[in-house]
């Protein structure tokens, strides 16, 4: 038992050394002309160091997957680390309790998709999430909900299209939400999901023009920007 305890404490060390070292290179990346062009993009600019994507993927690939390291990275609380952290942990690993957790820590957009796109939705528990965040009153898990949404139309190839029509109602609800990190992430769900094929194209047109119907302005971009899209005769998946 000892041993065990010893044994956990110097990996717990370990990571923790890994994590400083992983900030100090993404300290080392940092560009703050970079920083005030996220501001500019709705990119909330607080512990955040201006890396870009393809950096963080870099240092992703060169870590490896790490449950433990993507715990200790979340924790720093800096923008960069937290987008790390979605990239380098395990699926099979994640608890819904964590998923909940990430969720409430949600601070901006790119952070909230990039774990979602890169780690939520490959998860046990994706479409539950994306069904339960979809209805919630705090924004970017709200907004997490609907990316799920969208995110699974193009990952997750087993998927029926009765699981993607059981979503039509929570986007028509959510399609008159005010915040506009809301309101696109509703249009994304939206478009993908009719992207997905012809069958549910043709659904996605339907809720689309029911949802322009509605007396709000909200609604009305939500499915004139989707309509564009789901109505041309060729669209990329």
């Amino acid at each position: 038992m000892l041993r065990r305890i010893q044994k956990d404490r110097a990996k717990n060390i370990s990571i923790q050394c890994q994590a400083q070292s992983i900030l100090r290179e993404l300290k080392s990346l940092s560009d703050q002309v970079a920083v005030e062009g996220m501001l500019r993009f709705g990119i909330n600019p607080q512990n955040t160091y201006g890396v870009s994507i393809p950096d963080l993927r870099r240092i992703a690939k060169k870590v490896g997957k790490n449950h433990r390291l993507a715990q200790a990275l979340w924790r720093r609380r800096v923008h960069e680390a937290r987008i790390l952290a979605g990239m380098i942990d395990e699926p099979a690993l994640v608890s819904e309790k964590q998923m909940n957790r990430w969720a409430k820590d949600f601070d901006s957009w790119d952070v909230c998709d990039q774990v979602c796109l890169n780690l939520f939705d490959r998860t046990e528990f994706a479409y539950r999430k994306a069904v339960e965040w979809s209805q919630s009153d705090r924004e970017f898990v709200k907004r997490a909900g609907f990316v799920l949404m969208a995110v699974m139309a193009v990952h997750n190839k087993e998927m029926s299209n009765q699981e993607f029509l059981d979503f039509f109602p929570l986007i028509k609800k959510g399609a008159t939400d005010r915040r506009n990190y809301v309101k696109k992430a509703v249009n994304w769900a939206l478009r993908q999901i009719g992207k997905r094929n012809e069958e549910l194209r043709t659904e996605a047109i339907k809720l689309a023009l029911e949802i322009k119907n509605i007396n709000s302005r909200e609604a009305r971009w939500v499915a004139n920007d989707a309509l564009k899209e789901l109505r041309a005769k060729v669209f990329k998946r």
